[in-house]
């Protein structure tokens, strides 16, 4: 099984990291409104980031190390990245 994690930016430029088993799904449930609490009323979302991990505690880690970052350096990750890859 995959595990991600992702960032999404939101309609109002703000950014929000999750964890999935599902990029696909998980980013149709966000922009149906029926996904996380800060992006309902944020709405579109779109993917400005993933990183594939090999299991769920590496991918909850790596979760939470990048929610950890500032603003600056969560913007300096995802224009880094390459959604191509």
């Amino acid at each position: 099984m995959s595990h991600y994690v992702y960032i999404l930016r939101c309609s109002d430029n703000s950014l929000y990291t999750g964890y999935t088993t599902n990029l696909d799904r998980r980013l149709v449930v966000h922009n149906s409104g029926k996904g996380a609490k800060y992006t309902r009323s944020r709405l579109p979302v779109r993917l400005v980031y993933y990183e594939e991990v090999s299991t769920r505690s590496e991918g909850l880690k790596l979760e939470r190390s990048i929610k950890k970052l500032t603003k600056e350096k969560k913007e300096d990750l995802v224009a880094g990245f390459d959604l191509g890859k």
